[in-house]
């Protein structure tokens, strides 16, 4: 996996130029910011530099298939009221990037700073491309929370450092499926509806089952506009799902499932149900 540790990113900090040329944007960095006012890993800032409005992804959690290679953006803003110098974002997964048990993602061009265009003499927007393969960078623990690491530095030496500028969900995907039968239906006879939710394993390369989640099951009736829940059951082994209802209108069934930081949302394709 490509990846940069905190130590090398932080190290743009606390080494003497020479031994920084490996870190992009490094060299200048050490020459101008003191190395005592460090504390990896928490949140450092020196003068008036801030970062903000940070967006992953659109603001929509990062969803990886079994095999999906995904590329995705992170913009955010740096001020100073010098003007900003430079920026950097870093993605991980884990307590503090120190300690990030996936590496720390860089961006597409290897960790390169961000690319800011000034808005104002003081204030610039700022924004990095990643991509990630999930069967390749990803392993299953890796799916929930994973937060932005970000530095920003001003023309006038200020700077800030970011330990979480952002959090965000990298997921694995979900399926969700449903039957209700039998089909066609005596008016009072007993509906078995059955399905099954299942989500990406980025190390079998298969989808396999979701167990002990909370799925609603839902129904419409013949010409309503919107579902309403019946009842919420749980998942089983391999993520299966079976109940039982009596057959009253005709209507469409569907099982919804809400999500989980590590799954997203996802409704089954309804199946429809013709009483006789």
């Amino acid at each position: 996996m490509a990846a940069v540790s905190g130590a090398l990113a932080l190290s743009a900090f606390v080494v003497p130029a020479a031994h920084a040329a490996d870190v992009p944007g490094a060299a200048s960095l050490a020459r101008t910011v003191q190395p005592n006012t460090v504390k990896s890993p928490t949140d450092v800032t020196h003068g008036d530099t801030k970062i903000s409005n940070v967006v992953v992804n659109g603001g929509k959690g990062v969803v990886f298939g079994t095999t999906t290679k995904k590329t995705f953006t992170v913009t955010f803003t740096a001020s100073d009221n010098s003007g900003i110098k430079m920026a950097l974002a870093i993605l991980y997964h884990g307590a503090n990037i120190e300690d990030s048990d996936n590496g720390a993602v860089p961006n597409e061009n290897g960790g390169a700073k961000a690319s800011c265009t000034a808005v104002s003499s003081t204030t610039a927007n700022c924004k990095e491309t990643f991509t990630i393969q999930a069967n390749q960078q990803l392993l299953n623990a890796h799916a929930g929370t994973w937060k932005v690491w970000a530095i920003a530095q001003g023309k006038d030496a200020d700077y800030v450092q970011k330990e979480n500028a952002k959090s965000f969900y990298v997921q694995r995907a979900s399926k969700l499926t449903v039957n209700a039968a039998p089909e066609p239906v005596k008016k009072g006879r007993t509906i078995t509806v059955t399905g099954a939710l299942t989500r990406a394993s980025w190390e079998y390369g298969k989808y396999t089952g979701y167990v002990g989640q909370p799925v609603k099951l839902q129904f419409k009736k013949k010409g309503a506009g919107a579902y309403t829940t019946v009842k919420t059951i749980k998942t089983t082994t391999g993520g299966a799902l079976k109940t039982t209802v009596k057959a009253s209108v005709d209507g469409t069934y569907r099982y919804a499932f809400a999500g989980t930081t590590t799954t997203p949302a996802v409704n089954a394709t309804g199946d429809y149900i013709d009483g006789r």
